[in-house]
Parts: structure tokens; C-alpha cells; sequence
């Protein structure tokens, strides 16, 4: 298996740390060789508060699709969250260097560089400097300007910001487990390569990136970025709300949760003259088959929806709406929205989705794998397995900078030897 070929995206979460190791086999589709999701700890709202206990949730999942993959991880893409990230649009202008000839690539990286130039305090870092479209002269739209002719080039960026310390503290973590870090990728961006369709994006799509500990938000506009923002609330306080209600701990409300939100078994029974009818379901719960320690007596399911479960989520849909209203870009979405993250699944999500945002809503799974499909099949996968796809396009454009590094490396370390060589008698 041919090392540069595999790449590995690591999604560290606030209640979850997922690896993913994949190789890239053809331009369409990765083949998943490895995957593995272990429960974050020196975390909180998607940002490090404990080096030491986050140093060895990184470690245990790693491990775990190391083993999976047979793979050795040298280096990643790594997922960045919390509610320190923000985004602007910003625009660059440049002359075109010879207006005789074609715009090239250096053009394009330098209108580029003059969008980036932005006032940014020096507690704040670039993630993305993301082209959203150019125009070249009076003609804009264009999403390539590379072989055409123009003089004046300009391009319209959606640059995506986070805390300086936040950024290094992922470093630091990543470099203690031994793995260099290839990009940072904010975490909501990263969701987006795998679950959403490129007519969607075209259209007008909202991203709703459903996390433990944070809700992160992608509006997408002609088939690029044109908002991000992060909601410092997730699924975890659904999982609070049930364990405050219930007077039970966090593991037990977590499982209730769980429960819930799979999909009712209704059996199929013949009425009285022979054809199927739908027989309803216990509105009670098995406590029973659930393991948990606190002595529960029966509990309505309805009870636990529509009392505890629903008035949390219509709150995180309500901050989800005020910040799409806030962006401007509500109206230009008739693909609607598309639910991530591991919290996508609480019961009665879609639902009320469609209802307070006013607007069609699915649930968003990664698509167009091989490999272990069943094993990253599911929304809590949607961030890690869009670092992989992110990581193929460094692949193909052959930006893989680490990797450079390590070739210098290696040919200074041969002169050094042939040098040493050469000394002695």
C-alpha cells in the first residue's frame, strides 16, 4: 500500500474523537480502511481544557483504527471547533500581470493574497481564505479565471477565522501523540465535502453540523461557503435536560437518548379479515434492556419527547434560525437544510426542523465511499470522513507541504552522510 496514497482525518470533538483512515483509489470515491470513535475527555465546546487527558483520548483513537487499518498514522487532518471561529467576506483586486497573455496561476494566488489582507487582531489566525467567485473585467461569475483574458482580476473570498491559543492548543496535542498536522479544517466546513450534493450547493444550502457540545453552521451559495458561525450548544445539554428531569446520571440520560431516537419496532398484525394493520407500540419505555443502574420505574416515551427532548431542540433551532436571519442569506436557500453530527438523530429532529426554520430539512450521511461503508455510514462520521475528502483534493493538487518537508529533510540528512563519508579515511 503505497504511503501516499492514505490519508487520515482526525475529528476532535467535544464528546467524541473519530478517526478515519482511507485511501485514495480513483478521483470519485475513498476506500475506507480504518475507522474508529472514542469518547473525548480534556474537551470542552470543541476546545482543548486539559492537554494531558486530551493527549490520551487523541492517542486511544488512533490506536483503535491503527489496528483496524494496519496502518501507522505519521500525519493528519485535523478538525477545529468552538465558538472562537467566525467568518467574513472579503474581496481582492489585482491587475492582471500580462493582459497580453492568459491569467495564470500566479494571478489567481495573488488576487487571492490581497482578499486575505484583512484587519485581524493579533489573538486571531486564518483557517480558509475560500474563493466564493472571480470576475474578470465586467464578467463575473466565473469560478475559474485560469487561460482566460482580462486586465483587472478580482475575487470574492469567505475567510474563516479562529483563536490563536485555540489553533495551537490542537497543535500541540496532535505533536504530542507524534502525528504532524497537515491542515486545520474547521470542523462544519469539513462536514460539508461529505454530505452534501454539488446541486444543493449550487442551489443554496444551510449545513446544520449538530455536535455534543457545539452546533456549527455552513451557508452554502452558488457552490461555495458564503456564512460560518457556531452555536456554543449542542446534544450533550439535550442528554443534561434528561438526567435533570429523570434525576439520573449522565450515562443513564444518554442512553434513554439513545433509545428514543432509533426508529420504532411496530409489528405487522392480520385484523379480523386478513389484512395487515399496524399494531401500536408501548408508549412505555424498556428500562429493562437499557442496563441502567437507577431503579426507573416506567417511563412514557411522550412523556420524555414532547416534555424534556423538544423544547431544548426547538431552543437550538430558534439560535440556528436568528443566526441564518442574521446572515442575510435565508431566502437565497431553497435546498434548505441538511442535519449532521451525532445529535442529528434526536428524536423528532427533522420534524421540527421543517416546522421552526420554515424550510426542507434531511438528515446528512457521508456519501460516496467504499471500503468499511457501514462502519462511517452514520451522521456522527459526516466531520471525519470530510477531512479525508478535503485531504483527497490536497492529493490531487499536490499541496501535501508536510510531505515536501520530509523529502528535504531526508536528501539534507544523505548530504550530511556523504559528507562524513567522504572525512573519513
Amino acid at each position: 500500500m503505497p504511503k501516499d496514497k492514505v490519508i487520515v482525518g482526525v475529528d476532535i470533538g467535544s464528546t467524541k474523537i473519530s478517526t478515519i483512515i482511507a485511501t485514495l483509489e480513483d478521483e470519485e470515491k475513498l476506500n475506507i480502511i480504518g475507522a474508529a470513535s472514542t469518547p473525548a475527555k480534556g474537551l470542552r465546546k470543541g476546545q482543548v481544557v486539559d492537554i494531558d487527558e486530551s493527549v490520551a483520548s487523541i492517542t486511544q483513537s488512533l490506536e483503535s483504527s491503527e489496528r483496524m487499518a494496519g496502518y501507522s498514522i505519521g500525519a493528519a487532518f485535523v478538525s477545529v471547533d468552538g465558538t472562537h471561529i467566525e467568518s467574513q467576506n472579503s474581496k481582492g483586486v489585482v491587475a492582471v500581470s500580462n493582459p497580453e497573455a492568459e491569467i495564470s496561476e500566479a494571478d489567481v494566488g495573488r488576487v487571492i493574497e490581497a482578499a486575505r489582507a484583512i484587519s485581524l487582531p493579533s489573538s486571531r489566525e486564518i483557517i480558509h481564505v475560500i474563493p466564493r467567485h472571480f470576475v474578470v473585467d465586467s464578467q463575473s461569475g466565473i469560478k475559474d479565471p485560469i487561460g482566460m483574458n482580462g486586465v483587472r482580476l478580482e475575487v470574492e473570498t469567505n475567510i474563516v477565522t479562529g483563536a490563536a491559543t485555540a489553533l495551537r492548543n490542537i497543535a500541540k496535542c496532535a505533536s504530542q501523540v507524534g502525528v504532524d498536522v497537515e491542515a486545520m479544517v474547521f470542523a462544519g466546513l469539513a462536514s460539508t465535502y461529505s454530505v452534501l450534493t454539488d446541486t444543493e450547493k449550487e442551489l443554496g444550502v444551510i449545513l446544520v453540523d449538530f455536535g455534543g457540545g457545539t452546533t456549527d453552521i455552513c451557508i452554502f451559495l452558488e457552490g461555495a461557503p458564503a456564512h460560518c458561525a457556531v452555536i456554543p450548544i449542542g446534544a450533550r445539554n439535550v442528554t443534561n435536560d434528561l438526567a435533570i428531569g429523570l434525576r439520573i446520571s449522565l450515562d443513564s440520560a444518554e442512553k434513554i437518548k439513545l433509545a428514543l431516537s432509533k426508529a420504532p419496532n411496530v409489528a405487522v398484525e392480520p385484523d379480523e379479515n386478513g389484512k395487515p394493520q399496524d399494531k401500536k407500540e408501548s408508549d412505555d419505555l424498556d428500562i429493562l434492556s437499557l442496563s441502567i443502574e437507577e431503579d426507573l420505574k416506567s417511563v412514557s416515551k411522550k412523556t420524555l419527547t414532547d416534555g424534556i427532548i423538544k423544547p431544548r431542540l426547538k431552543e437550538i433551532l430558534t439560535m440556528v434560525k436568528l443566526e441564518i436571519q442574521k446572515s442575510g442569506f435565508g431566502s437565497l436557500t431553497p435546498s434548505g437544510v441538511v442535519i449532521t453530527g451525532g445529535g442529528a438523530a434526536t428524536s423528532g429532529m427533522v420534524e421540527l426542523a421543517k416546522s421552526e426554520l420554515a424550510m426542507p430539512a434531511r438528515i446528512g450521511v457521508p456519501q460516496n465511499l467504499t471500503g468499511l461503508v457501514d462502519e462511517v455510514s452514520t451522521p456522527q462520521f459526516a466531520t471525519s470522513v470530510g477531512l479525508v475528502m478535503y485531504g483527497a483534493g490536497f492529493q490531487q493538487e499536490d499541496v501535501r507541504l508536510p510531505l515536501v518537508g520530509r523529502i528535504e529533510i531526508k536528501s539534507l540528512f544523505n548530504k550530511g552522510v556523504g559528507i562524513v563519508k567522504n572525512l573519513l579515511p
